[in-house]
């Protein structure tokens, strides 16, 4: 048995068994969401990840991931609960996400935003509400480069050569 004094008076005697539990809960880790520290950066019309992992490893598939823009209204881009997505999310981002519902298990709670646009551009949380934990992700999507050259005849001759550099041209094709 261990002794213990508390504020002159009080004594406690606690045994092995009490101070081992102690131990135990005192150093068990807590969960946590990783994202990176680093802007996550993508060009208009790609395919881009906006990682985001459960640490130590846990199992997500029956954890609700809301994955949202707090500058937006609605703020919510995805939300998958028990590894079903849920409808009412941002019209903006309607039929461009999705999550990894195989490594869910795992605890891979990443977020595939497909077809990024200019718009896309800004802070993204993920939150684990059950849980509460969450972190955020910073995105920066820079434009496609399109170089356009004229040549501008006088006399029939080539005097000037003029380049513009567009940034943030969307090529846009109809069908």
């Amino acid at each position: 048995m261990l002794p213990v004094t508390l504020s002159g008076s009080l004594n406690f005697q606690f045994g092995a068994f009490t101070v081992l539990v102690a131990l135990i809960h005192s150093c068990r880790g807590q969960h946590h969401v990783s994202c990176p520290s680093e802007a996550i950066v993508a060009t208009v019309g790609e395919d881009i990840i906006l990682p985001a992992y459960l640490e130590p490893a846990t199992n997500a598939l029956r954890k609700t991931i809301e994955w949202t823009r707090p500058d937006l209204s609605p703020r919510y881009v995805h939300v998958q609960r028990q590894g079903v997505k849920l409808t009412g999310n941002h019209p903006s981002y309607e039929g461009r996400t999705s999550a990894f519902s195989d490594e869910l298990k795992l605890g891979n709670i990443s977020l595939k935003l497909s077809r990024v646009r200019i718009s896309d551009e800004g802070p993204y949380r993920c939150f684990l509400p059950e849980m509460r934990i969450s972190c955020i992700v910073q995105l920066v999507v820079g434009g496609k480069k399109l170089i356009l050259t004229f040549i501008c005849k006088e006399n029939h001759k080539a005097n000037n050569l003029i380049s513009l550099l567009l940034e943030n041209v969307q090529v846009v094709t109809s069908r």
